[in-house]
């Protein structure tokens, strides 16, 4: 049952997909980036939807009361395309640090381009770290959080990895509270698959960390608190997943 399910999960991604690519040359007559990131929650809830109804697949948050209420600096775990999809449900008005060439992605990448995202050219090392600063600055003045995904490529969901010096770097930059965030969305969406199981995903929102913390003690202490998190969350959620299988 769970294969039929998934795809009718996966006709209907490609489906409201096409819809979204619809509405390209109304919004790129527009050229506003406010409207282009309400569509792209549009077609993200709707993801959500087709996930829960046709997949059955739904999530559950936990933690919000961690959520400040100003812009912050969401940094999350990476281990499927479901959470560069639903962060945009989840965190409203989001700007996600990402790798540029996922602007060349069809569709999905003309509205990263357009929402703005702050993309990061990895070969452009000091000028791509300035740009990603005043990105970001630009982005929190305009009331938007951040998020990034220190691990830098998606991971198995009990995977460990150093995470990238960047997001200290933003950490040093911007100076809002950093919001460590768990979840266990790997055993549900594998990396690199639009194959799905049902379940429930969890996602963690563990106390912010505040500005101005010695380098090395952010660092560890932002690994730990994450990687001791998601272990909770994927051990406690394994054996139902297996059971599904």
């Amino acid at each position: 049952m769970q294969p039929i399910r998934s795809a009718a999960f996966k006709l209907f991604l490609l489906l409201w997909t096409l819809f979204l690519a619809a509405t390209m040359p109304w919004l790129a007559w527009r050229k506003d980036p406010v409207t282009t990131r309400r569509v792209s929650r549009l077609w993200a809830g709707g993801i959500v939807w087709g996930m829960r109804v046709l997949g059955g697949l739904s999530y559950r948050e936990i933690g919000r009361e961690h959520r400040p209420a100003t812009p912050a600096l969401y940094v999350s775990n990476h281990q499927s395309a479901w959470e560069t999809i639903v962060f945009a449900v989840l965190v409203p008005e989001v700007a996600i640090v990402l790798k540029e060439e996922l602007y060349r992605i069809p569709i999905f990448g003309w509205f990263l381009k357009r929402s703005p995202m702050i993309a990061i050219d990895r070969a452009g090392r000091s000028s791509s770290l300035k740009k990603m600063f005043r990105e970001a600055r630009e982005a929190t003045a305009q009331g938007r959080s951040l998020l990034i995904f220190p691990e830098g490529t998606r991971r198995a969901p009990t995977e460990r990895a150093d995470f990238h010096r960047g997001v200290l770097l933003l950490y040093k930059a911007i100076g809002v509270p950093v919001v460590p965030v768990a979840h266990n969305a790997g055993l549900y969406w594998k990396a690199r698959s639009f194959t799905i199981t049902g379940g429930e995903i969890t996602v963690s929102y563990l106390p912010a960390i505040p500005p101005g913390l010695p380098d090395e003690e952010f660092m560890t202490r932002l690994r730990d608190v994450i990687y001791a998190e998601r272990d909770r969350l994927v051990g406690a959620a394994g054996a139902l997943v297996e059971d599904a299988a």
